[in-house]
């Protein structure tokens, strides 16, 4: 049986291997955010955890159909606001933040799915639906009621750019409405931080979130 003053000199140890292996989790493996708008709706709901893989994105593997998790491109969203509040509960929030529990709140993010990428020429609306290089789409996670789109648009995606929309149309401002950016409301694959696969809470939420590619 090990002595007492053993395990307490082994318990720091034990707690930057923890550490570090968190961080290497974080930075190449699984990352977890918080839905906190219902641009994705139904496909994820306000207040879901979602669960990001971030290796294939090592590679800039991004299909049509992901959904994808990405650094504001060009002001998308507003400055955040973070209250002063209790020193403790920030420095656990930050620890948090260290270790890929919680995002980094200087870093704000959304979350879109897929619909172009590199070479893509993708034309709204004809018969009410996408198309897709001249094929049209089949988008069943498109939220009930929404039209594909309300804004029609003609974009070819260039290359190092996805093109992305929220599957509620109508309450997602997504590259539709950031076609005067920067960017021409394309996101830069370095913005991509990976996929979303799966919901982890609440417990009536938890299942997988796979990609859908809108034209077989």
């Amino acid at each position: 049986m090990p002595r007492k003053g053993s395990v307490l000199r082994e318990f720091p140890i034990l707690i930057i291997v923890a550490l570090a292996v968190s961080l290497l989790i974080k930075t190449f493996l699984v990352q977890f955010f918080y839905i906190p708008s219902g641009s994705m709706e139904n496909t994820l709901q306000i207040g879901d955890r979602v669960a990001v893989n971030k290796l294939p994105f090592i590679s800039k593997t991004i299909n049509r159909g992901d959904v994808v998790v990405f650094r504001d491109p060009a002001n998308w969203l507003p400055e955040p606001y973070e209250a002063s509040g209790n020193k403790i509960l920030g420095k656990v929030k930050d620890g948090l933040v260290t270790v890929g529990i919680l995002p980094n709140p200087a870093k704000q993010y959304l979350v879109k799915r897929v619909i172009g990428v590199a070479g893509d020429k993708v034309i709204c609306c004809d018969n009410g639906k996408l198309t897709i290089n001249g094929k049209e789409t089949s988008e069943p996670y498109i939220f009930a009621g929404n039209k594909a789109s309300d804004l029609d648009f003609n974009i070819t995606v260039p290359e190092g750019k996805i093109w992305v929309m929220g599957d509620h149309r109508g309450s997602s401002a997504d590259s539709r409405y950031h076609q005067d950016d920067v960017n021409n409301g394309f996101v830069p694959v370095s913005k991509v931080t990976g996929q979303v696969f799966a919901t982890i809470w609440p417990i009536k939420s938890v299942g997988l979130v796979p990609g859908q590619n809108p034209i077989k």
